[in-house]
């Protein structure tokens, strides 16, 4: 068998890493992202292929000898960012350490060493495979050579590069010398793209023989091919990788490329220095290793106690004594074990308590082991401690209250006293981060426990909680009330210091509990109502297939996104939009979108998708996902998962539902009122009164003051027309442009929006800014900001963390401009809204009505109010919503009722 020899195109993949990845950085601030990706892929590496000779090879500092000859030779590439460069120094050092060569010549680039070890290679009977995202590569590709990308996954043999470029690997120079290179600066043949090159190198064979037959090309590439004629020399020496570097420092026989053993303390201490924990945990064996350069665990970090008294509670005294403790405690540290994660549908297997660091216990009530473990009686337990648990003046603490709250509920206890949540906590200090108790522990404590998967087992094999060794159950639930406790202990003091953050926290505490009512109550669903719509959107499905097949003049399968594109772009030969990662022509959303702007089938196969997806997502999932015992659906809000303060709907997620369609509108109509009339009450433009507001705009707050519309008041600003003159058009335009700049849109972004030039939508955006100063420079200070902070704030204090601020480059750093400028808007958009819904509910009980919240959706709360009640609950509702907060312009609330969400609304 023949040896193998792995080449690794190193600076090809440091770029493509710092590139794809986030701005990742160690706790010193230094940027790690590119390092991160290069190990990665590395040890990717190492377990995919077991080679006799491996090599890492960089470009050189300096120039080459492309440089020499072409002084344009990617000239047009920006220097190197000092967020990458910075990274170098420990890619080679950690390249080295994982036992690779690293090698680099001067005067060559790092593609000319390759192909010269790769030669070598071939020349001692051995195969090469050369790890690269380097397209110049595919001319080594032999019998011998083969490139793999493990980015993407994709190989390429002689087959592979022939179906990637449409040329064989000995026509790829001359591939090259027609198509050029932007990225290096290489010039091509103007206007010859991959398919006219493949296609005439397929005719022709050879660069050569296309040369000698040029006046044959007609048209306007023929003559750019004929013109090009004379630079092709000069292309030739640009784009062909040498093969004959001299590289002294290596032995003929290549025996200097034999990988060497690991140099573990090295690895260690690189690990250790950038923070990469699962790296440095998995390489010292020490699973509770944490990075040592992590200062603020180190610094902050409590000590773990000496010693932890965790106790199983079987028996009557042993419950007594912690009784005791618990009614004279300050704080208590509570939290459930459970049958499921469901918290409708989960039943309560125990209770776990803290007092203090260290201390703590665990009742098991409903365990079914095989050792059948003695435990007192739920019921029993659940009744003595029930003064306590349904105490407000009982202060408790637990991360993720809402959770907890519905589970004691199936149990028929209405959990009160919720003060504090560590959860809560820690999404106010850092939304961007997780919040789970186990990574808190890591990043707050420096410590990590016991898991559920180490507990319960994955997959297939796992078991339920109720199923577990009572005395490994009892240290696990123990030490997640202990962690809470001690995780408190340091977060509270945080969120204290600042009076934003602290105002913030109490809102959220109080959303918490409101959150579990709606849960709670549920929405009533007419199953019927949705079965007839599944079918009608059957039927409707059916004759845009047939439509369809007769647009194509065949069969096919409308949901392959394989046989769509064969129908498009091969057999209608529509032009090809974009591709994705494989290569393939796209079909997604926004292909199709712009193709139906010119043909008939995309527009059809966009309808199609667009009734399968309400199909499948609602009319047929939404009645299997009632309630059983309620006859409700349940949705769950996500309260720390979205960086802006928003909720997240899912199971089932009820805030996707579109309202654009007629089809969609009627899927509103399936959620009913239970005791009377469906209400709805939605905050009219709340985020552009919110960037009236912040932004200070004269011109916009004018609008908003006097009750205008504003979208007709801006179209009037613009088009430098009178309101009344303002034609429907215009409005729409001025409504693009209203929350298009609100969301960070450009000109291009505009020009699509519109279906108008960029020059256009340059000129609406310049008018937009000079009638509205005030936003204009609201954009450009946040953005500066930003960029100081690394967030935002919304007009209460909540902060909006925005990771790629700082240190990202292109598309990312765009993004992360965008968000900086609309965050705001969204943010204080979802503080009102939670602040709108405490108030509600607050009223509902003071009232003693028997109106339900149930459902909140973008910035609008829906209601079930028995009708004696629907005539107050709507006069009220605007009140209630509009006094949460006074900001410039007022607040507006539009409230409807009827008998459906969808004629409420």
């Amino acid at each position: 068998m023949k040896k193998t020899l792995l080449l690794v195109d190193g600076s090809s993949y440091l770029y493509r890493a710092f590139h794809a990845l986030p701005d990742l950085r160690n706790a010193k601030g230094e940027p790690t992202g590119a390092l991160y990706g290069v190990i990665a892929m590395l040890r990717r590496l190492v377990q995919d292929y077991k080679a006799d000779y491996a090599a890492c090879v960089f470009d050189a500092k300096g120039s080459t000898f492309r440089d020499d000859i072409y002084p344009l030779y990617k000239g047009d590439r920006p220097s190197m960012p000092p967020e990458l460069a910075a990274q170098i120094e420990p890619i080679h050092r950690a390249v080295a350490a994982m036992g690779w060569r690293v090698l680099s010549v001067s005067g060559v680039e790092a593609d000319d060493v390759i192909g010269t070890l790769a030669l070598q290679a071939s020349r001692a009977g051995m195969r090469t495979i050369i790890s690269t995202g380097d397209k110049d590569l595919a001319q080594l590709v032999n019998e011998d050579v083969e490139l793999v990308n493990t980015m993407s996954g994709d190989r390429q043999d002689i087959e592979g590069v022939v179906r990637k470029f449409g040329v064989r690997p000995e026509q790829i120079v001359d591939f090259l010398m027609l198509t050029g290179d932007n990225v290096d600066n290489i010039p091509g043949v103007p206007k010859v793209g991959a398919k006219t090159a493949a296609k005439w190198l397929n005719e022709y064979q050879t660069l050569d023989n296309l040369i000698a037959n040029a006046e044959a090309i007609k048209g306007v590439v023929g003559n750019n091919l004929r013109e090009t004629i004379p630079n092709f020399e000069l292309t030739r020496k640009l784009v062909t990788i040498k093969t004959d570097c001299e590289i002294p420092f290596l032995a003929a026989d290549l025996s200097d490329l034999v990988p060497a053993e690991t140099d573990r303390e090295a690895l260690l201490k690189l690990y250790d220095e950038y923070g990469f924990r699962t790296w440095l945990r998995e390489l010292s064996g020490d699973a509770e290793a944490v990075p040592s350069q992590d200062s603020r665990v180190a610094a902050e970090a409590p000590p773990a106690p000496v010693e932890v008294a965790y106790e199983t509670v079987q028996d009557w005294p042993a419950f007594e004594r912690w009784l005791t403790r618990l009614e004279t405690a300050e704080l208590v540290a509570l939290d459930t074990e459970t049958t499921s994660l469901d918290p409708m549908q989960a039943r309560l297997v125990g209770l776990s308590l803290s007092v203090e660091p260290g201390v703590a216990c665990y009742i098991p009530m409903a365990h079914r082991g095989p050792d059948r473990p003695v435990q007192l009686p739920k019921q029993e337990v659940l009744e003595r401690l029930r003064p306590w648990l349904e105490n407000p003046a009982a202060a408790k603490l637990l991360h993720n209250a809402k959770y907890d709250a519905h589970i004691l509920l199936n149990e028929g206890v209405a959990l009160a006293g919720i003060t504090e949540d560590t959860m809560l906590q820690a999404y106010v200090l850092e939304s961007h981060r997780r919040v789970g108790l186990q990574e808190l522990g890591e990043r707050w404590l420096a410590r990590t426990g016991t898991t559920y998967e180490d507990l319960c087992g994955k997959g297939a094999k796992q078991i339920c909680f109720d199923e577990v060794e009572l005395e490994k159950a009892g240290y696990y639930a123990s030490e997640d009330a202990d962690f809470t406790l001690q995780l408190h202990n340091v977060l509270r003091p945080k969120v204290a210091a600042e009076p934003g953050l602290e105002a913030i926290y109490q809102l959220e505490i109080k959303t918490s509990a409101v959150l579990t009512t709606i849960e709670h109550n549920g929405v009533r669903i007419d199953a019927q109502a949705l079965a007839r719509q599944s079918h009608e959107l059957g039927q409707e499905m059916l004759r845009l297939e047939q439509k369809a097949h007769e647009l194509a003049g065949q069969p096919f399968n409308l949901n392959s996104p394989k046989q769509v594109g064969e129908i498009l772009f091969q057999r209608l030969q529509l032009p090809v939009v974009r591709k994705t990662a494989s290569g393939a022509p796209s079909t997604d959303e926004d292909v199709l979108s712009r193709l139906a702007a010119d043909y008939p089938l995309p527009q059809v196969l966009l309808d199609y998708r667009g009734l399968a997806k309400l199909k499948s997502t609602y009319t047929d999932k939404l009645p299997k996902m009632i309630d059983p015992d309620t006859g409700r659906v349940h949705t769950r809000y996500a309260q720390a998962a979205v960086i802006t303060g928003r909720l997240a709907s899912s199971d089932p997620n009820l805030q996707n539902i579109p309202v654009r369609t007629a089809e969609g509108r009627r899927v509103r109509m399936a959620f009913v009122a239970d005791q009377g009339k469906i209400v709805s009450a939605d905050y009219s433009q709340i985020e552009l009164r919110v960037m009236a507001h912040v932004s200070g705009d004269a011109n916009l707050q004018s609008a908003f003051e006097h009750g205008e519309d504003v979208h007709r008041a801006t179209a009037s600003e613009v088009f430098g027309v009178a309101l009344a003159d303002v034609t429907s058009e215009q409005r729409r335009f001025a409504k693009t442009i209203n929350f298009g700049l609100i969301y960070g849109m450009g000109e291009f972004g505009l020009a699509t929006s519109l279906g108008i030039t960029r020059d256009a939508a340059r000129s609406y955006i310049d008018r937009y800014f000079a009638r509205y100063p005030g936003v204009a420079a609201y954009m450009e200070q946040t953005k500066i900001k930003a960029r100081e902070l690394g967030y935002v704030e919304t007009v209460f204090g909540r902060r909006l963390w925005l990771p790629d601020i700082r240190g990202a480059k292109g598309p990312r750093l765009a993004g992360a401009e965008r968000a900086a400028i609309n965050a705001p808007m969204q943010g204080t958009a979802a503080d009102l809204i939670k602040m709108a819904m405490v108030a509600v509910q607050e009223w509902l009980q003071e009232r003693k009505l028997k109106t339900l919240l149930v459902m909140q959706v973008h910035d609008e709360l829906v209601l079930d109010a028995p009708r004696a009640e629907v005539e107050e609950v709507v006069a009220c509702l605007p009140g209630l919503m509009c006094n949460v907060a006074q900001l410039a312009v007022p607040l507006v609330a539009e409230v409807g009722a009827g008998d459906n969400w969808e004629q409420a609304h």
